[in-house]
Formats: structure tokens, C-alpha cells, sequence
């Protein structure tokens, strides 16, 4: 059989299998907006402009076009902001020190995590990575949930914050730990979740506070990643610098896998250098996690 010629679109040529992962995607990930269909699409692709940014008005063309041929389906465009409009965090008071709170788990419980829904609570949520946590705040590309951890000792304070999104594009520990071929990665990368943001605010010392979410969160968030996007995620992923030791993540039963090569998550084509490595912790949600990830289960 003949093989496929390659789609050129906005000056960049599309393989027939990088069509087939635009189509896989858009097919499987029904929660998300146009927008963030066209940022995903942009990762896993490296579709990017000289200065580093995703060429996210050329995806949304992309997918439009892909839709007028009937190649795919896009969900119905929901209201955005202008294009061209900026995220800013403004700063007010929300995210200002509090009394300290120490103790054990037991002294705070019970614990919860909450869903970020609500405009204060996304400023709150914003304010407090933005401030305390090493990286800061970026807004995510693609799917994404958010929780502020909130204990009941003393009641209704919030602790930290934590954000779940979409998965890197090639981890070379990872992807050896899961055996799969990079047709089988294209079509089940979206059953993995990276675990992006996880913060507990410098005035909270409580013991084994960051495991205990760890583990809350691996209960709760499955299900409601899938109610938001159609997908049951089977993996954790998550990256900790090399100057932490990853703890909470070992003592949650996080698997460590190795380092990163230091290119950056999404770099498919090896042009990103001077990142910092990082190591891999992954967190199997299901019994045969691996398997499911190559399509065996």
C-alpha cells in the first residue's frame, strides 16, 4: 500500500502519524477547549516560534481545517478572553503569611482537597505557587486540574496547592519503564497525568503532611480528571529537582526511575539544551499500569 504524503499547513509539514496523534488527541480529550487542544497539540508536536512560544492561533487553524475535511471533531468553542490578552496575578492579601501550624497529620486532619472552580479560588490558588513555590506560576497548557489543600485544624485553613496536567511528550525513564513503541506512547499518552505544582506553604510543619496528599490525591483525582475529560488516567508522573531528595514522594510509594536528560519536557527534537536534570518518581494508579499503557489491558 502506497504511504500517505505528508499534510503542509502554514509552512510546517505534518507526517501522516503526527495527523493521526492530532486526530487521537482531539478524539480522546473531550473536556478541553479549543485553546487547549491547540497548546497540547503544540507540545507534543514542538510547534514553536524562534523565541520559544507555541504557535497556538496556527494549531487552532490547523484543527479547524482538519474538521472542514472531516477529519476529526472539535468540541463546541466555548467564550474566551480577546487574543492577544495577557494572565496577570495581582497581588492582594490573600497570600499573605499566616500563624504557623505545626504538629502530626492526626493534629490537622481530617484533610481535604479542593477543587478549584471558583474566581477567588483560582486567585488564591495563583497567588500562593506564584509566591512560595521555586518555579511559580505558568499558566498550563492543555488539560489541567487544580486543588488548594485545606486541613479543618484550625478550621478551613489552606496549606498548599497542588496542580495536575497533561504529560511529557518522550521521558526516557519513563518511557523504558513502560516498554512501549512510540506508536503505542502516541496513542495512550494520555492516560498519564504530570503531577506539575505541588506546594505546602513555609508556615505549615506538620509530619508526613505531604505524603498523606499524596495519597489522598492518587484516590481522588482519577476520577475526577476523567469526569472532566473523558479520560481514566493509570499513571503519575512528577519531576523533582535534583537539590531535593523526593521524599514524600518515596514515602507515598512513588517509583523512582532516574533523571532526566536536562532538554526540557516537551523537547521532541533535542534543541532544548541547558536544562537542569531532573529526577522521575511515577505512581502506577492501576495494577497493570503498564501494560494499559501499551495497550494491553
Amino acid at each position: 500500500m502506497e504511504a500517505s504524503p505528508p499534510l503542509t499547513f502554514k509552512n510546517r509539514s505534518f507526517t501522516p502519524a503526527e495527523i493521526s496523534l492530532i486526530e487521537e488527541v482531539v478524539g480522546s480529550c473531550p473536556g478541553l477547549s479549543h485553546q487547549e487542544l491547540a497548546n497540547t497539540i503544540c507540545e507534543l508536536l514542538g510547534w514553536h516560534r524562534p523565541n520559544g512560544g507555541l504557535k497556538t492561533w496556527e494549531a487552532r487553524d490547523l484543527l479547524c481545517a482538519l474538521e472542514r475535511t472531516d477529519r476529526l471533531r472539535l468540541p463546541p468553542p466555548r467564550p474566551g478572553r480577546p487574543r492577544g490578552s495577557r494572565t496577570s496575578i495581582p497581588t492582594t492579601g490573600l497570600a499573605e503569611p499566616q500563624p504557623r501550624i505545626v504538629g502530626t497529620v492526626r493534629d490537622v486532619a481530617p484533610i481535604g482537597l479542593r477543587l478549584v472552580k471558583t474566581p477567588s479560588d483560582r486567585q488564591l490558588w495563583r497567588e500562593l505557587v506564584e509566591r512560595y513555590h521555586p518555579q511559580g506560576h505558568r499558566v498550563p497548557f492543555g488539560a489541567h486540574l487544580r486543588y488548594l489543600i485545606e486541613v479543618a485544624k484550625p478550621p478551613g485553613a489552606i496549606v498548599g496547592a497542588l496542580q495536575l496536567s497533561s504529560p511529557a511528550w518522550r521521558l526516557a525513564p519513563r518511557d523504558r519503564w513502560i516498554g512501549w513503541t512510540d506508536r503505542q506512547r502516541r496513542r495512550h499518552l494520555q492516560r498519564i497525568v504530570n503531577h506539575t505544582r505541588f506546594l505546602i506553604v513555609p508556615w505549615v510543619e506538620v509530619r508526613n503532611l505531604a505524603s498523606t496528599i499524596l495519597a489522598k490525591v492518587a484516590r481522588e483525582a482519577p476520577p475526577a480528571w476523567k469526569r472532566a475529560y473523558g479520560i481514566g488516567p493509570v499513571l503519575f508522573e512528577t519531576f523533582v529537582e535534583p537539590s531535593h531528595a523526593g521524599t514524600c514522594y518515596r514515602a507515598a510509594n512513588w517509583i523512582a526511575l532516574g533523571e532526566t536528560t536536562g532538554r526540557g519536557r516537551q523537547d521532541r527534537y533535542h534543541r532544548r539544551e541547558g536544562f537542569v536534570p531532573k529526577q522521575v518518581f511515577v505512581y502506577p494508579l492501576v495494577r497493570n499500569a503498564r501494560a494499559a499503557l501499551r495497550g494491553l489491558g
